[in-house]
């Protein structure tokens, strides 16, 4: 088997073959006329009335045969055959000398159906349009390594349609969370990517330097939720963002660093309004997008259409560990981590991230659909707090197969109260804990101002991932991935 480098050097061959014959091997402009799909949809019509048509694509395989030579060319859309023939094709030596398997090809000619029935562009002359210097993977033996398959992202999708149909759903799936919120009435707005304060979550952010001001700046950690806040204070109703936040911390199958969130905010609204709107959401978008409220995931059996639980933080926890929040010190929550064998990174620990590896352990066993209610206060500095229970916030978070997917809540709206949960963040972060959040004093200050008791929510596309069990990872066009060494 010739070798890359081998390869390469007789493609390059076969490109200044073109060049000396005068045809273009990279044309600037195509003669199609059609996709390869409206084609093979309007075929009979094409057929019956003899009429010349342009066409073209990608050769994905060649059959020659003496003076016939049999390729199926794709466009993206579908696969079509193509026939050339010494009697009939201009140029017919020039393409068997000069054209591969992967080479995007112009054929002009008439469509008819061979004897077996496969419909067929009979061509008459043809040109190239882009030349491969690379071969393509063989089907079966190509891009088998998951790590190869991401790297060439543009190969994987190309011979793997599964592949190529979840990113398409993707799509679907933010366009249904867009049209879902509009007809809510909720107006899309966009905020900032740079900041000179991160806001709206507990994460480590990237941090960059932006020369024309000469300040250190962070990319979001959120989609804009002190801005959007900004703009209940400013007397818009209903905001939400879909856009992509960053956050500088560990990969998994269910984390990435750089990702597509949703957040909204929805003014005179508390978090019971808001999950009655996300059940909503979340069923229309899984509908839209799968068609269908019932989902496999890992180990879970999730059908969205059953009556949405309510899961208690504190409850959840002891029904799990035996472990009482509301009294447990920090040595205690230590131990039972201890007992169930999780591991904990000791850097920025305190009693807020202990309470979160408990619950993280205890969220596993929970199927859902359901949502996370009575959330404590220490790991929730922008919630408000429930009037029933003020050692708890009015939070909730989706829980679906082990895992949150999604955060909400009734926003603090009290200035002074939002000043000092800002600076018991701001202690923790002197600390050591680089995910307590910084002290936003512009937006206390628009607090200030009054901000009407407002709903807000997130979601990323980890929902999407999860709805269509996969690594979340694996439902980037792009990850990010370590250069080749």
């Amino acid at each position: 088997m010739a070798s890359l480098e081998e390869i390469r050097k007789t493609r390059l061959e076969k490109l200044n073959r073109l060049k000396e014959t005068g045809m273009d091997p990279y044309p600037i402009s195509t003669s199609i006329q059609m996709t390869l799909a409206e084609a093979e949809k309007n075929f009979n019509s094409l057929e019956s009335s003899k009429k010349e048509v342009t066409v073209g694509g990608r050769m994905m395989s060649s059959r020659s045969q003496g003076a016939l030579s049999f390729v199926d060319l794709y466009d993206g859309t579908v696969k079509f055959q193509a026939l050339l023939s010494k009697d009939k094709t201009d140029q017919f030596d020039l393409f068997l000398e000069t054209s591969d398997i992967g080479d995007f090809i112009e054929v002009n000619g008439f469509l008819f159906t061979t004897s077996r029935g496969q419909h067929t562009v009979e061509v008459k002359s043809w040109r190239m349009l882009s030349k491969s210097l690379r071969p393509l993977p063989e089907k079966w033996h190509g891009l088998q390594d998951v790590e190869e398959r991401l790297r060439r992202r543009y190969l994987d999708i190309l011979f793997n349609s599964e592949v190529k149909d979840l990113l398409l759903k993707k799509t679907i799936f933010w366009k249904a969370v867009r049209d879902f919120l509009i007809k809510e009435g909720f107006v899309e707005i966009e905020t900032p990517v740079l900041e000179i304060t991160t806001g709206g979550a507990d994460a480590k952010p990237f941090k960059t330097h932006h020369n024309a001001l000469d300040l250190e700046v962070y990319l979001r950690i959120s989609a804009g939720e002190l801005w959007q806040k900004e703009l209940m204070v400013a007397g818009l109703p209903k905001t939400f963002e879909i856009g992509r936040i960053f956050r500088n911390e560990g990969i998994s199958a269910e984390h990435l660093q750089d990702y597509t969130q949703m957040e909204f905010y929805w003014a005179y609204a508390d978090y019971e309004k808001g999950m009655e709107l996300v059940e909503r959401l979340y069923k229309h978008v899984a509908e839209e997008t799968f068609g269908t409220l019932q989902f496999q995931i890992g180990e879970h059996q999730v059908d969205l259409s059953k009556k949405w639980e309510r899961y208690d933080y504190s409850e959840t926890i002891k029904k799990y560990t035996d472990l009482d929040i509301s009294s447990a010190t920090l040595d205690e929550i230590e131990d039972k981590l201890d007992e169930l064998k999780i591991k904990y990174d000791r850097k920025g620990w305190n009693k807020a991230r202990a309470l979160d590896s408990i619950w993280k352990y205890c969220r596993k066993q929970l199927t859902g659909p359901g949502f996370l209610v009575g959330v404590p206060k220490e790991v929730s500095p922008l919630a408000k707090s429930d009037p029933k229970n003020p050692n708890v916030t009015a939070r909730f978070q989706p829980i679906i197969a082990g895992s949150e997917l999604g955060n909400g809540y009734s926003e603090l709206n009290d200035p002074i109260e939002q000043d000092e949960r800002f600076k018991s963040q701001a202690d923790l972060r002197k600390a050591g804990d680089e995910e307590a959040q910084m002290h936003a004093h512009e937006f206390v200050e628009a607090l200030e101002y009054g901000m009407p008791p407002t709903c807000g929510f997130g979601m990323s596309e980890r929902l999407f991932a999860f709805l269509a069990n996969k690594p979340v990872r694996e439902t980037q066009i792009f990850p990010l991935l370590k250069p080749r060494e």
